[in-house]
């Protein structure tokens, strides 16, 4: 009976890999679908004259 049980979680703990596999790899793709781009140009931040963080570039002069 002892082999059974082994067995029976053997089963047991693949199915769990397999689903937390399966879930990960759920996850993953809904934060490929979800994600807002990333550029470069989207995450330079510029310090202006004042020393305020703004988005835009500073003016040549």
């Amino acid at each position: 009976m002892a082999k059974s049980q082994a067995t029976f979680m053997k089963k047991q703990l693949e199915k769990n890999r397999q689903k937390k596999k399966e879930d990960k790899e759920q996850r993953k793709q809904e934060r490929a679908q979800n994600s807002t781009g990333g550029d470069l140009e989207s995450m330079m931040a510029y310090v202006n004259e004042f020393g305020e963080i703004v988005s835009t570039p500073p003016e040549k002069k």
